[in-house]
């Protein structure tokens, strides 16, 4: 029997896009927390971390308030594409971004406040400014160390089943990413395509893991 490896690029283009939207949205968020004090930081700082916690299941059902047909931005998007955003690939990126934004931001937070901030202010008292202190100075001093929450938000959107099945759904061919085709084949009694599903995300997230790993070390020896 011929195996559908369509979750699996399906899966692997979602977690991509969705890892570049958390770590351009995630990096400004994390240095916002990390380098600004201002009203209202503690209510984000408990915003970002409430995905962490709460049933993925609940993710999915405020994800599909806010992008459902009945919404502004689900109206807004029907009328400029033609078609409901719900049921769409493009709901399962929002949805894995929904699920590994958040542990992107807390590392990537953990990694800016670990900066040795006599660099930065240094740079501050040459005249550079504050973007140009962020990208010259404070990122390359964290780089290993967000690398590494990149690669475990990647790592994490791939994975994603709850709030994924919940905006997304399970269309074989279409929306059906690798959690979710693993869930269809357990249930439908197909062994031999779970094993494999299982064993090639496995592999995926220990090699992700691994290099994770090795960058954090990195970092810490720096």
């Amino acid at each position: 029997m011929d195996l559908d490896w369509f979750p699996l690029w399906l899966s692997m283009r979602v977690a991509a896009l969705s890892t570049l939207i958390s770590t351009v949205a995630g990096l400004w968020l994390a240095y916002l927390l990390a380098n600004r004090t201002f009203r209202g930081r503690d209510a984000l700082d408990a915003a970002v971390t409430l995905p962490l916690v709460l049933p993925p299941t609940v993710l999915g059902y405020y994800l599909l308030v806010v992008i459902g047909r009945e919404s502004w931005f689900g109206r807004a998007w029907e009328a400029v594409w033609g078609a409901p955003l719900v049921f769409t690939w493009q709901a399962a990126v929002l949805a894995a971004v929904l699920h590994s934004a958040p542990l992107l931001i807390k590392s990537a937070r953990a990694a800016l406040e670990s900066v040795d901030h006599d660099y930065e202010r240094a740079a501050r008292t040459l005249g550079a400014s504050e973007w140009r202190l962020f990208v010259r100075v404070t990122l390359p001093l964290a780089s290993r160390s967000i690398l590494a929450a990149v690669g475990l938000a990647f790592a994490r959107a791939l994975g994603d089943f709850g709030v994924t099945i919940m905006v997304a759904g399970n269309i074989p061919g279409r929306t059906q990413t690798v959690a979710v085709a693993i869930y269809d084949a357990v249930e439908s009694g197909n062994g031999a395509a779970a094993r494999a599903l299982v064993l090639a995300v496995s592999a995926m997230a220990l090699g992700i893991l691994w290099l994770a790993n090795r960058l954090q070390a990195r970092q810490a020896a720096r």
